[in-house]
């Protein structure tokens, strides 16, 4: 059976770096990161869509605003995280190193939870490497 497939984009900026990581993404860096949801199934809805982009425009963008969007990303293991605490700088803090292969399945998972049925996602830390998870 045939399936029908959409994808749609969004750019997002944030700082991160990686814990024990040896090679210069352990210092704080930056990454203009564009974000691919690709959301499929085998039968269109009424409107002859397999959803409205407005729909996960409103769900996706803002979620990721919110949450990753000019934010310094951190592994809570990040010792780091005290000192920045203590300043006006906006965290968010993650479970594991913030690795463009996390991103990428944090933010499937994110995004699943608020009834996105996305089947992958592509995390492009920038133009020439990007991350895939997909299910």
């Amino acid at each position: 059976m045939a399936e029908y497939s959409i994808k749609k984009i969004f750019n997002i900026s944030y700082s991160h770096r990686l814990l024990n990581y040896k090679g210069k993404c352990s210092n704080i860096h930056g990454h203009n990161a564009k974000i691919e949801i690709y959301i499929s199934t085998k039968k269109l809805n009424s409107m002859q869509m397999v959803m409205d982009f407005n729909e996960i425009s409103k769900i996706a963008k803002e979620w990721l605003d919110k949450n990753l969007d000019h934010k310094l990303i951190l592994s809570k293991k990040d010792p780091l995280i005290k000192i920045f605490q203590k300043t006006d700088q906006k965290l968010f803090i993650l479970d594991k190193n913030p690795t463009a292969e996390y991103l990428s399945e944090f933010i499937y998972k994110q995004l699943s939870k608020l009834g996105l049925k996305i089947n992958k996602v592509i995390f492009w830390e920038n133009e020439n490497s990007a991350a895939i998870y997909e299910k």
